[in-house]
């Protein structure tokens, strides 16, 4: 299991946020800032993930930097992840992203238009996202995105199963984690801390089957273009790009079974 991680609040004035954050998704909360190893660190403007001795801070981020080239650069419908959950034709999806991590395609899809239910196991990938959400809602450039995004911290697995039917998504979207292969030079700062601190999504099988039953159109896994499928059914079809594929399961094409 990875270790469990504290939040500090750095901001004396901001203490009430730190405590609701902590009290929210089960956090120790801290006393004094670290020396050592990943804690997360709520200052004046957000919350990150840090730990100095192997990068810079981690953080989830709807209004600046590459969510705001995205948003407004980034090729609107014609984006391959647009395309993979069926936006063609469409004013809006109903989506549930099952491994929110740091948001970055749940808010694609919901700078489209689209409803975006962000669910995420991890109580500090949740925490990060939430502050991110937060910070989102109070800018005027986000803040009509913001209001259909909705942090859910919960086994995606168990949540999906616990739907009522009029719950059920259209599309149920899947980005797995896979542990930790040992590359970290290959790896991203974000998903270096991640894989540290969060570990794999070793139970995509059991995921990918939960979503299969709770959406009500398709599932859409994102994985490595030439990385292995998540053991199960098929794909339907595949959207195969440069570095990042899509695989899609229609719903409609999946064999029958109880729903």
């Amino acid at each position: 299991m990875p270790p469990a991680t504290g939040l500090f609040c750095a901001a004396p004035d901001r203490l009430p946020d730190a405590q609701a954050l902590a009290a929210r998704f089960a956090l120790p909360l801290l006393s004094a800032r670290p020396t050592a190893g990943y804690w997360l660190e709520l200052d004046e403007v957000r919350l990150s993930l840090l730990n100095p001795d192997k990068h810079g801070p981690v953080y989830a981020e709807f209004v600046e930097g590459a969510a705001a080239h995205r948003r407004q650069f980034g090729g609107g419908r014609g984006q391959p992840v647009a395309k993979a959950i069926g936006m063609k034709g469409q004013a809006s999806r109903d989506v549930v992203d099952a491994t929110a991590g740091l948001g970055r395609d749940a808010f694609v899809l919901a700078s489209l238009g689209c409803a975006v239910r962000l669910v995420e196991r991890s109580p500090v990938a949740a925490a990060l996202l939430a502050d991110a959400l937060a910070r989102a809602h109070a800018h005027p450039d986000t803040a009509d995105i913001a209001a259909r995004m909705t942090v859910i911290h919960a086994d995606a697995s168990d949540w999906l199963a616990s739907l009522a039917p009029e719950a059920r998504p259209q599309v149920v979207f899947v980005d797995p984690m896979f542990p930790d292969t040992g590359n970290k030079a290959a790896a991203k700062k974000d998903m270096q801390a991640f894989q540290e601190v969060i570990g794999g999504d070793d139970d995509s099988p059991r995921l990918l089957a939960a979503a299969l039953a709770a959406a009500r159109e398709r599932v859409v896994v994102k994985r490595p273009r030439l990385g292995a499928d998540v053991a199960g059914p098929p794909p339907t079809s595949r959207q195969v790009g440069k570095s990042t594929r899509f695989d899609v399961y229609s719903v409609k094409a999946m064999p029958a079974g109880p729903r």
